[in-house]
């Protein structure tokens, strides 16, 4: 370090060349330092950045797939819910449909055994009308009734318009009644039988509601505790419920 006094009293501190050139050096290798930190930290914040960007983007595709699969799972739950809705609303109307048609079956074939049975009311109306006939018929209605009781006193109802043909028939039933017990079992048993006249059956139907009677004869016994109905429209009936599969079978084999 030089010094000098030029005129002034004041004195001058002058810097050699080379400490200038050290001073300059250290600001540039200073300002390099601070420009690679900066550089740095840039870098970093920038790796940063994409990191926390691409972390994001993954969370955000999870999230996305998650609602997406959520969304599709509750799409095809109520797909299913609404497709079993659907088949239960079908076999709900095909088994509607099914016992509708097989109760219009059944309404027609009763329909047809209704019509049988009319008709076999008819036809035997119309058989009963010979006296003669009709005595033979109610003879065999009342032994048969006696062989199911198998009493020693018994009284025979019938229709009022009947008493005449009924009582005519009691004394050949009871004869009757007494030869097939001697026949079947060595046996002799005789019934007294007696017309009830305080007990009568209604008349034959004329068109009008109520009870009818087509004929016929109900026994009865033990002060009328115990009674057998061998009325005409028994007997059909009877005989329509056991026919009915042979009907079935001729008339409805589809």
């Amino acid at each position: 370090v030089e010094f000098s006094l030029r005129g002034s009293p004041s004195s001058q501190i002058r810097r050699c060349p080379r400490c200038a050139a050290m001073d300059s050096s250290a600001e540039t290798q200073n300002q390099n330092q601070i420009l690679q930190m900066t550089q740095f930290i840039l870098n970093e914040a920038k790796d940063k950045a994409e990191e926390i960007s691409a972390k994001a983007l993954q969370e955000f595709s999870v999230e996305k797939l998650k609602v997406v699969n959520s969304t599709v799972e509750k799409i095809r739950l109520e797909y299913e819910r609404k497709s079993k809705q659907v088949d239960t609303q079908n076999a709900i109307a095909r088994s509607t449909a099914i016992n509708r048609s097989r109760l219009e079956k059944i309404k027609a074939r009763q329909d047809v055994i209704g019509l049988i049975n009319n008709d076999a009311k008819g036809s035997l109306q119309a058989q009963l009308k010979d006296q003669k006939a009709l005595g033979q018929f109610l003879t065999h209605l009342v032994v048969q009734g006696l062989l199911m009781l198998l009493e020693d006193e018994v009284q025979v109802r019938c229709r009022a318009c009947d008493d005449a043909v009924v009582e005519k028939c009691l004394a050949a039933a009871a004869a009757e009644y007494t030869r097939l017990v001697k026949a079947e079992t060595g046996a002799t048993k005789a019934c007294k039988l007696s017309l009830d006249k305080s007990v009568k059956l209604p008349l034959a139907p004329a068109g009008q509601h109520g009870p009818s009677c087509l004929g016929g004869v109900v026994l009865a016994c033990q002060a009328g505790k115990i009674t057998i109905d061998n009325t005409i429209d028994s007997r059909l009936g009877l005989v329509l419920e056991q026919a009915k599969p042979t009907i079935r079978q001729l008339l409805f084999r589809n």
